[in-house]
């Protein structure tokens, strides 16, 4: 009786213990791999990204004195998408929705930057459709965390 409570026991410790191993070891990957990013895109220390927020594998970073912007996207189907834009050189920050015919889905949410020199707009996507594995779960809480961004950027834009 012992020997059979010990192995189903051990039996399942181990069934919960491999799926907390590999969600750790892939979130310490992940943390290395944001580390990394910001300091590729610290331009020699001058942007320092304090601001962060993490949400459904997507990573905001935002550096206020020196105003850059910094968005990874670890949701892509082929590598990480990573976008970068000088604050110093936006005029304006908003967020363009694209619905879908009649159904009024929501397909993409981006963010547009229009530059001080030429008017010249660009757009970073933030939410795609395709990218979303359980299809619209995600919308939500992303469009929420694109809105409350767009405002820390426009704050940050017109300081």
């Amino acid at each position: 009786m012992d020997t059979s409570v010990t192995i189903i026991g051990l039996f399942i410790t181990i069934l919960i213990g491999i799926p907390i191993f590999y969600a750790m070891r892939s979130n310490s990957i992940n943390k290395t791999k944001v580390q990394e990013i910001k300091k590729q895109f610290s331009q020699n220390n001058h942007f320092n990204f304090e601001l962060t927020a993490t949400q459904n594998k997507k990573v905001l970073a935002l550096d206020e004195k020196n105003k850059g912007f910094l968005l990874m996207d670890f949701n892509s189907k082929e590598n990480e998408i990573v976008n970068f834009i000088d604050l110093n050189t936006v005029d304006s920050c908003k967020l363009s929705i694209t619905a879908e015919g009649n159904s009024n889905t929501i397909v993409k949410i981006e963010f547009e930057f229009q530059y001080k020199k030429d008017k010249k707009t660009e757009s970073i996507s933030f939410y795609k459709i395709e990218n979303d594995q359980m299809n619209q779960v995600c919308l939500y809480e992303d469009h929420q965390l694109a809105k409350k961004w767009r405002e820390i950027i426009q704050v940050c834009i017109s300081n």
